[in-house]
């Protein structure tokens, strides 16, 4: 439970997500932008929980190992961990390119924030390797109840995100966003090198 919390809530980094949603919603009222953040979150919830029921079955119609998408996914998490650690806006979940023209539409909460802000390739494959990890029903619901848990509390600190960013300030969210980078990329090392030596292993 504890290692699938850290994990998803590393790699969907609500604090720093906070900047973006801040940055897209500064021009609505407090009631529109928390509508805008229950909507965008409970999508991404909704995203999270169908890969994490499906993602076996996705993965067997493909003909793809768990220890592969370790592998693949670890190489993915290192990039967006890397991303975190500059304190740049990851290229995996949005580009500023994608912010700026977001400015003027009003489905925002379904792109870019909903997809592929909170549940980007990374957060998918994570849910994913997660799930394939669990050896029992028990530690899938305690994936499962993690996914709920981050979104949780990422719903809690989009409604409150004006207060957040003034109480933190830029600074200081920065600083999160790097320390939780940190974490994700340790994450990202271990997925690798759990993936290559299950593949090596199986060749035994």
């Amino acid at each position: 439970m504890i290692y699938s919390f850290s994990s998803l809530f590393a790699i969907v980094s609500p604090v720093g997500g906070v900047i973006t949603f801040v940055s897209l919603t500064s021009d609505m009222t407090l009631e529109e932008k928390n509508v805008l953040a229950t909507k965008s979150v409970i999508l991404a919830c909704i995203i999270a929980l169908f890969f994490a029921i499906s993602g076996e079955m996705i993965l067997n119609f493909f003909g793809v190992s768990i220890d592969a998408l370790r592998v693949a996914g670890g190489i993915l998490l290192f990039v967006v961990a890397f991303d975190m650690i500059l304190a740049k806006v990851s290229r995996e979940s949005i580009t500023d390119t994608e912010i700026n023209k977001s400015q003027d539409r009003s489905d925002i909460w379904i792109f870019p924030i909903g997809l592929p802000l909170l549940t980007g390739p990374g957060t998918i494959t994570t849910v994913i390797v997660l799930m394939g990890s669990a050896v029992s029903i028990l530690q899938n619901m305690a994936v499962m109840f993690a996914i709920l848990l981050t979104f949780l509390i990422t719903l809690i600190l989009f409604r409150f995100s004006r207060r957040v960013y003034k109480f933190l300030g830029h600074t200081g969210m920065l600083v999160f966003t790097r320390l939780m980078g940190l974490l994700l990329a340790a994450m990202a090392v271990n997925f690798i090198a759990l993936g290559i030596w299950n593949i090596y292993t199986s060749f035994q």
